[in-house]
């Protein structure tokens, strides 16, 4: 790979129809749920890459092979290639460059195609707690299938009461999987996440 990640000589070998080709070939492809992608695109503005973006609105970034192999993130997942099987992301032609199916979202060029892995990290991991506060600590049940998970996404919060010492009460997690069945509710608020509302000046 180049030492510069913005400067790799390879392009979309079909010019057609989207193509399944191989993570951990040319580049390995970072996805991220709408709600973390497109906080972490608006806080890399200039900085990001080529980004994909399928019918479902998610997003995926390409970086260097190898870069991101240790990622933890709720609602993001890195496809690389794996010891015992093959991952393959969906790439449209280059000048795919609107929606609604599987497009470049943000273009693909000579000079931006790789994104910074530690700089997409950085993005990534302020955008996850924007939306879903600080990661509680140790696993927790999902309320749906009663399954415990790595990745718990606050789904509802059991507010205190006047007496409360908390502005927040009980929290309610649930897995990535299921956390989809609660995305046209109103989004919890932790502690974490207030702030950031009150200076987006948006309604908590």
């Amino acid at each position: 790979m180049p030492t510069n990640p913005q400067a790799v000589s390879w392009t979309p070998p079909n010019a057609h129809d989207v193509e399944a080709l191989p993570a951990g070939t040319w580049w390995d492809a970072v996805r991220a749920a709408p709600t973390v992608g497109e906080r972490a695109l608006r806080l890399l503005g200039d900085e990001s890459g080529a980004v994909i973006q399928d019918k479902h609105r998610t997003l995926y970034w390409l970086v260097e092979v190898g870069s991101a192999t240790s990622w933890h993130l709720r609602q993001v997942r890195v496809l690389t290639e794996l010891a015992d099987e093959s991952t393959y992301l969906g790439v449209p032609p280059a000048h795919w460059t609107t929606g609604p199916g599987t497009h470049w979202r943000v273009l693909l060029s000579a000079d931006r195609c790789l994104t910074d892995a530690r700089k997409l990290w950085e993005a990534l991991a302020e955008a996850d707690r924007a939306e879903y506060g600080r990661v509680p600590e140790g696993r927790q049940l999902c309320c749906r299938c009663q399954l415990p998970t790595d990745e718990p996404i606050p789904v509802d919060v059991e507010n205190g009461g006047s007496g409360s010492r908390s502005a927040v009460g009980k929290a309610t997690y649930a897995c990535p999987t299921h956390a989809a069945l609660y995305a046209t509710r109103r989004r919890p608020r932790t502690l974490t996440s207030a702030p950031a509302a009150e200076h987006e000046r948006r309604p908590r």
